[in-house]
């Protein structure tokens, strides 16, 4: 396997390198890579030798974090290995854009269940993009009839609310909504997010083309008002 610093070195653009610096906190050393060419490299790495790729690279870069969660998205293997795998990536998570590159989406019963049974403890945790993955993962496996219920309860009994963790949950009670607007709405009336959540949760909510402008005028006015004023 070619020397995959090498290669993203090669194709840096300092324009993007000055802007992703900018708009992502916590990036730490960036080199500007275009991310059609990490997704890219992602799935030439995924088609070959991808696990000495993941035992041997030792990530510098934002781009090299983030690939290796583009990787993880898309490689082939039984799901305990990527459980596995996974408990290892995520304390590596430094920022959002880290955190949301990882898109694996759990096909057969067996990977959904045991795929839920992985993300339950992290939704306690204290860390804030240890949670966000939780929420964000989630959102795309299980805002089903079945996990729904499950979900909310996660949400109210939620132990930590940092503002990337708080944004993460926001964006998978908003899917919620559009998935199930009903059961959503009633749950926000009596739901025990924490106020920053709750009305980040209802702006999200609002800024989806799939709601109707009568449903987030009623929803707008459930916004909570804020401490101190």
């Amino acid at each position: 396997m070619t020397d995959i610093r090498s290669q993203l070195t090669a194709q840096a653009d300092p324009r993007l390198k000055e802007f992703h610096s900018r708009m992502i906190p916590h990036s730490g050393e960036v080199l500007g890579v275009p991310l059609p060419v990490l997704r890219k490299l992602a799935r030439q790495i995924a088609c070959g030798d991808w696990r000495t790729y993941w035992h041997s690279t030792r990530d510098r870069y934002h781009e090299e974090y983030l690939l290796r969660a583009m990787v993880l998205s898309c490689v082939k293997c039984p799901i305990g290995e990527r459980i596995r795998l996974t408990r290892e990536f995520v304390p590596l998570i430094r920022n959002w854009a880290v955190c949301d590159a990882f898109t694996w989406v759990a096909r057969t019963p067996d990977e959904r269940r045991e795929w839920w049974q992985f993300l339950l403890p992290m939704f306690d945790s204290k860390e804030e993009f240890t949670l966000r993955f939780a929420a964000r993962s989630a959102l795309s496996n299980f805002i089903d009839e079945e996990h729904l219920p499950l979900l909310f309860e996660r949400f109210d009994h939620l132990t930590a609310s940092t503002y990337y963790s708080s944004m993460g949950v926001a964006w998978a009670v908003s899917v919620c909504y559009v998935k199930f607007p009903a059961t959503t709405e009633e749950w926000l009336k009596r739901c025990a997010l924490d106020t920053p959540t709750f009305n980040r949760s209802i702006q999200k909510i609002c800024e989806s083309l799939r709601v109707e402008a009568p449903d987030k005028l009623r929803l707008r006015a459930m916004k909570r008002p804020r401490k101190g004023i």
